[in-house]
């Protein structure tokens, strides 16, 4: 069969719907076009977030990738639990968040933890716990070079910011982070120009930090609309995230990018409520719901467009719904893979048409065991 069609599964009677489908051959097509973009594993850091996922983390070790990223304590313990060597928890950790990280150094010593910090009173907390717990915490000041979500802004109070983390004997201060997630040009020249000039301003704050005698390892830049230009930057390390299963979102705005969708949900017909519509078994608890419509890109289906959806259910209008029975199977591209895999417990692994594996899930909560 061919495989553009790897997930239109030969059986599918005993298969719960919805179902999370991915391709294991296709995910590390994309883990090695992200090592050939940055010329090797030394500029590399990417995200997990996307897959919450052992085995897809076990395969980018595998192939010599150390470094990683992560958003949430359950993503940083399922890498320290796989063996990866450093990992960035890309969050400023607060309240019972501060307590955790810090136990989840002790408890994973083999692992080298990172955090991020963008504010003074954030970083006397990390300092006051580093001095209860006598470890050493290792810090990147957050940056905010446009994003408007987190980070401080690249002037004079992050000079500060970062003149006091390295003059206190329990912070290892280790560079500069920064997410230029808002630059989503469709065009590839004027998306390398605004992530240039927005990145523009870190290089002016590094050098600021530098002349004041202030050293600055590395700078983590960017994610996936911009990885492109992040992976070819010395002394950055980009982490790109969507990368290794891709979406139709980023698909259809960046289609320059040779990425594969390795992710396809399965869906069944679950009733034919009036003329020209479906309703599929495809509600707000099964896909990322967060965006307008359309919120998948099917692949089995056409001329029709996803006008209603509530907690259980995705209701189509169709120009042929004769075509179509109770029961019937669609396949579809997610719009936004990182929130949808999350909703699953598993991801069901497809070669050659048949389901030969299942991936727990395994940090899609907030816990694993710290």
């Amino acid at each position: 069969m061919d495989d553009r069609k790897w997930y239109e599964l030969l059986n599918t009677e005993s298969i719960i719907t919805p179902s999370l489908l991915i391709n294991q051959e296709r995910i590390d097509e994309n883990i090695r076009t992200m090592l050939s973009m940055t010329g090797g594993t030394a500029r590399l850091r990417p995200h997990i977030k996307t897959h919450k996922t052992a085995e897809i983390i076990n395969m980018q070790l595998d192939l010599g990738i150390h470094k990683f990223k992560c958003a949430t304590l359950a993503e940083a313990e399922l890498l320290a639990l796989c063996g990866a060597k450093d990992i960035l928890l890309a969050m400023q950790a607060v309240g019972a968040d501060t307590e955790r990280f810090f136990q989840l150094m002790k408890a994973y010593p083999n692992s080298e933890f990172s955090t991020l910090v963008d504010h003074p009173s954030a970083l006397k907390t990390y300092i006051k716990k580093a001095i209860s717990h006598n470890k050493k915490v290792g810090l990147w000041i957050d940056i905010n070079n446009g994003m408007n979500r987190t980070g401080i802004a690249p002037n004079s109070e992050a000079v500060a910011l970062y003149k006091t983390m390295v003059a206190d004997s329990w912070v290892i201060a280790k560079g500069i982070h920064v997410y230029d997630g808002h630059i989503r040009n469709q065009d590839p020249a004027e998306r390398k120009k605004t992530c240039d000039t927005a990145f523009e301003t870190v290089l002016i704050l590094k050098n600021n930090l530098e002349k004041a005698g202030l050293s600055v390892p590395t700078i983590i830049a960017g994610g996936s609309p911009t990885f492109p230009f992040h992976a070819i930057r010395e002394g950055v390390e980009a982490s790109p995230g969507t990368t290794l299963l891709w979406d139709a979102g980023y698909g259809g705005l960046f289609p320059e990018m040779k990425f594969l969708p390795a992710a396809v949900l399965m869906t069944q017909v679950i009733s034919k409520p009036q003329k020209n519509k479906l309703c599929l078994d495809l509600g707000h608890k099964w896909i990322a719901p967060e965006m307008g419509f359309p919120r998948v890109q099917f692949l089995n289906l056409e001329n029709s467009s996803q006008i209603g959806q509530s907690e259980e259910h995705l209701v189509l209008e169709c120009e042929n719904t004769a075509a179509y029975e109770i029961g019937d199977i669609l396949y579809a591209i997610p719009m936004h893979i990182c929130p949808t895999v999350a909703k699953y417990d598993e991801l069901i692994v497809v070669k050659g048409n048949k389901i030969v594996a299942s991936w727990k899930v395994a940090a899609r909560n907030q816990k694993i065991t710290i």
